[in-house]
């Protein structure tokens, strides 16, 4: 009988998890609050107390599995199973998540970053179309993204590849947390659009419910913030148009270095579907090169919050490929 996968997907407020089969259905899934309370050091056991109680109430056992994957914030020591740097997680120090799961649970786990891991899941069961070469941008709290090309993920010499959300869309632009300037997780997550809005709207003169809002220091949010788009405010379009510019010039950066067949859009701030897609498409297309503007297709993502368990999924399937060498 072919064996079945366990996908985790580590957030920095709830952790989910599924049990797959090995062609990416998804077989169960549920999630815990992600408890990062004492610099982190309930994540792991509560992971793995997790995991053991599922598998007791669907009366699964050891054997019944290939293997783990897990997709995490922070910085990713493939080889060695390690995470460091997870400031959402308080993960500051290096932490031995592959050690501490493997040991408890006797099954082995490949761990990746986790905009990596929704890449994988968006190219193996989403909007990749069973493409090759894929990119996948999400746009979230910050701005991540994943590389696929022929059919393998890029991670750089550092780990460092896909960083999308720190391509430079505006010279001396927002300060970035990454410590430059002008990138585009300043303009183009969830926060980013509302950054975009305020700036935006202290230029603006005429009348907008939006403006009204920033105005009295109401709280805003980029979700309002494409729906007042949608109904015709006018400093809305002016704010979305603006957004997409910068998102639309990053893409085709991208675009012209890699032209993958297809350029994925997930995250949050992607909900505001064809708001979003359309402008964003427009302003690619006039900055990307000719034979990438007629080739290399932007789409939104399919999955939602499954890509992250399903891409994750699909590390364990290599740990089955690593066995059988």
């Amino acid at each position: 009988m072919a064996k079945k996968l366990i996908g985790i997907d580590l957030g920095g407020t709830t952790t989910k998890f599924a049990f797959l089969d090995d062609q990416g259905n998804i077989l169960s899934k549920w999630r815990i609050p992600t408890d990062i309370s004492d610099e982190g050091s309930h994540i792991v056991p509560n992971m793995i107390k997790s995991i053991e109680e599922q598998m007791r109430r669907e009366d699964y056992n050891t054997e019944d599995f290939i293997g783990i994957g897990m997709g995490t914030p922070g910085a990713v020591n493939r080889d060695e199973g390690t995470v460091v740097g997870a400031y959402n997680l308080n993960w500051k120090e290096v932490q031995p998540v592959r050690q501490q799961i493997s040991s408890a649970l006797h099954l082995p786990i490949m761990i990746d970053n986790d905009a990596n891991s929704a890449a994988l899941g968006e190219f193996w069961k989403g909007a990749g179309d069973k493409a090759d070469d894929v990119v996948f941008v999400t746009l979230g709290t910050g701005v991540g993204g994943g590389v696929v090309t022929n059919g393998r993920l890029v991670h750089g010499i550092n780990g460092g590849a896909g960083e999308i959300g720190h391509i430079c869309v505006e010279k001396d632009g927002f300060q970035c947390t990454c410590g430059k300037r002008g990138c585009l997780e300043q303009y183009a997550s969830a926060t980013g659009v509302v950054k975009v809005a305020k700036d935006t709207a202290a230029k603006f003169t005429g009348h907008s419910r939006i403006k009204e809002l920033i105005d009295n220091d109401e709280d805003i949010t980029s979700k309002l913030v494409f729906f007042l788009a949608d109904n015709g405010d006018i400093l809305a379009n002016q704010i979305v148009n603006r957004v997409c510019s910068y998102l639309g010039l990053a893409l085709s950066h991208i675009g012209n270095i890699l032209n993958p067949e297809n350029i994925i859009i997930g995250g949050g701030v992607s909900n505001a579907g064809n708001t979003l897609l359309q402008p964003t498409t427009r302003y690619f297309q006039e900055n990307a090169f000719p034979s990438v503007r007629d080739s290399t297709r932007l789409k939104l993502a399919q999955l939602g919050n499954d890509a992250g368990v399903v891409g994750a999924a699909s590390l364990a399937l290599q740990l089955r490929k690593t066995s059988s060498l």
